[in-house]
């Protein structure tokens, strides 16, 4: 169901012999393995960089992380001499030292902000700042650009150049999701090594010398792999760029909500960018027990639908071949006076694996006051090809979820309600964020000879025109809850955007619909109803949704069944 993450990896081992380390005057212990910027940052010092990034190979090639670095003095005796505060003394080296490609060792001196320190950044930020160009108004990198960061607060106030500027390539296409501006590269080889070393696709190089090199694509290729947008999100400048968001958004501006992606059980945790109820991006975020921090592009840009013209923004029902808008409580109270004549075995309910936790768990308990085990259920399974990387081959991201409420049979139950379904034996069938006819395989033939057929989706489709009520529902961006991800993980989404229109969230309706056919009205929220989750797991006893945390919690497989 899931697969395994290459990129979760620790910069030391947690065993790593520890090693005595000045830095900026103050002695602290430090773990062997850390590099100068890795090791810095343990005690709160920054050093700034370009190339560096700690999931990448070291390049040392932009210059920027310059430190001064002294080792022991030594005695006549080959040993160390003691100071009056019983560390060793320190013997500074009088040039400067790059800090990623520096490995600490015992007694190591660094100084991260000495004089010599602040002329090097001083000169470096001078030189990459030679041939760039003042674009920055128009730049899609404003607001989150190193470079322009840096400059401020560690560069010259004004220039010297007074030069003609190199010119370069600008917007070249070089890959289905990507556009290059060679003019604001500073060759880091950030985008490089991640091609070459994450995803094993060594697509990009450079060409020429001096002031002219170029970032370039290799003869005959393209930066066409599933995980190309991810050198946008490393590219320090503004040099490569997303199509999809190219020119669309100020960062700014943009609200960013935590939550997970919903293309595949891998769950990778993400950033919604949104702006006044508009998703406008998905950005990876920061998890080692999941998806480090990267995520692919066919998750990245799988939002679009949210803001779809064919978003339905009302429920309906069918009176006489003729589909009316209705209000929700009227919705709610014709659904029930009409299915509480059918019997149990006459209902079928195709749920989804794309719903939360506590949407499967509010299913469960309306199939169960409809009738229980007797009610016909499933989900859709989605399967397709893992990549090795992050992409999973469930492509369902609660598939975990829906076994664990016994919605889910993995698909065998579809038949029978097919043919239930024709044979005239089941009457009544309720799709939650599935289509009956594209998704679950059912001919309109079949649909048309249902009495009743209520769908809950977000799309408009022929299913949804010929059904007897029509309930719009919420997408991942638009809602709170949790999912387990193909690893066992419980993870958390967040709402970032309000629902369109007169729709409503999809653990309301089943909260409304259970209410009115069950008499059930003892939940009222989500946290309400994720406590009564846990309650009915003993994985999760204890835990409630803030208590999930940004990074979620492991669910033990052995422990996560429902108690009846």
């Amino acid at each position: 169901m899931s697969c395994k993450n290459p990129f979760n990896h620790d910069i030391t081992p947690a065993d790593a012999p520890l090693l005595n380390v000045q830095v900026d005057g103050q002695w602290v212990q430090l773990p062997r393995g850390l590099n100068v910027v890795e090791a810095a940052k343990r005690v709160g010092k920054f050093i700034p960089h370009y190339c560096y990034h700690p999931k990448l190979s070291i390049s040392g090639n932009c210059r920027m992380c310059l430190i001064e670095m002294g080792t022991p003095k030594m005695g006549p005796d080959r040993k160390p001499i003691i100071g009056a505060d019983g560390k060793p003394e320190i013997g500074w080296i009088p040039r400067p030292q790059i800090g990623c490609a520096t490995m600490i060792s015992e007694g190591m001196g660094i100084r991260t902000d000495s004089p010599m320190v602040q002329d090097c950044r001083k000169g470096v930020m001078e030189f990459l700042l030679i041939n760039h160009p003042l674009d920055c108004p128009i730049c899609d990198q404003a607001g989150e650009c190193k470079l322009q960061e840096f400059s401020v607060e560690y560069g010259n106030e004004d220039s010297r150049f007074v030069e003609q500027k190199v010119h370069k390539p600008k917007q070249v296409d070089i890959g289905e999701r990507i556009v290059l501006d060679d003019e604001r590269c500073i060759m880091c080889s950030r985008c490089i090594r991640f091609s070459r070393e994450m995803v094993n696709d060594d697509v990009l190089g450079f060409t020429q010398r001096g002031s002219h090199t170029t970032l370039a694509v290799h003869p005959g290729k393209r930066l066409d792999n599933n995980y190309s947008l991810n050198t946008v999100d490393i590219c320090p400048v503004g040099a490569l760029t997303s199509k999809d968001f190219r020119f669309k958004m100020r960062v700014w501006f943009l609200k960013e909500t935590k939550s997970i992606c919903t293309g595949c059980a891998t769950g990778c945790n993400i950033l919604i960018g949104s702006r006044e109820n508009v998703v406008h991006r998905l950005t990876p975020r920061e998890n080692e027990l999941v998806n480090s921090e990267w995520m692919c592009d066919q998750g990245r840009l799988g939002f679009h639908y949210i803001h779809a013209e064919e978003r339905l923004l009302q429920p309906t029902a069918r009176v006489n071949s003729t589909t009316l808008p209705v209000a929700w409580d009227d919705a709610f109270a014709q659904i029930r006076d009409r299915i509480k004549s059918y019997k149990p075995e006459q209902i079928a309910i195709i749920g989804s694996a794309r719903m939360t936790n506590e949407e499967l768990f509010l299913l469960a308990e309306l199939r169960a006051g409809l009738g229980g085990n007797a009610v016909l259920t499933d989900v859709v399974p989605r399967t397709g090809e893992a990549d090795g990387i992050l992409r999973s081959a469930d492509l369902n991201p609660n598939t975990a979820g829906a076994k664990l409420f016994q919605i889910s049979n993995d698909g065998k139950n579809l038949a029978a309600i097919k043919d239930g379904i024709e044979s005239g034996r089941i009457k009544v069938l309720y799709a939650l964020h599935e289509d009956p006819v594209g998704d679950a395989g059912l001919s309109e033939f079949a649909l048309a000879k249902l009495d009743l057929l209520i769908t809950q989706k977000l799309l408009k489709s022929h299913s949804t025109d010929i059904a007897h009520f029509s309930l719009p529902g919420a997408s991942f961006a638009e809602k709170r809850g949790s999912m387990i991800n193909g690893a066992g993980r419980l993870q958390r989404l967040n709402k970032a955007i309000a629902t369109p229109g007169q729709t409503m969230d999809d653990f309301e309706i089943l909260l409304k619909l259970r209410s009115t056919i069950t008499g059930g009205n003892s939940l009222h929220t989500i946290e309400e109803v994720f406590k009564a989750v846990a309650a009915s797991i003993p994985a999760l006893s204890g835990l409630s949704l803030s208590k999930v945390g940004d990074l979620g919690v492991e669910v033990a497989p052995a422990a996560a069944t429902v108690t009846t």
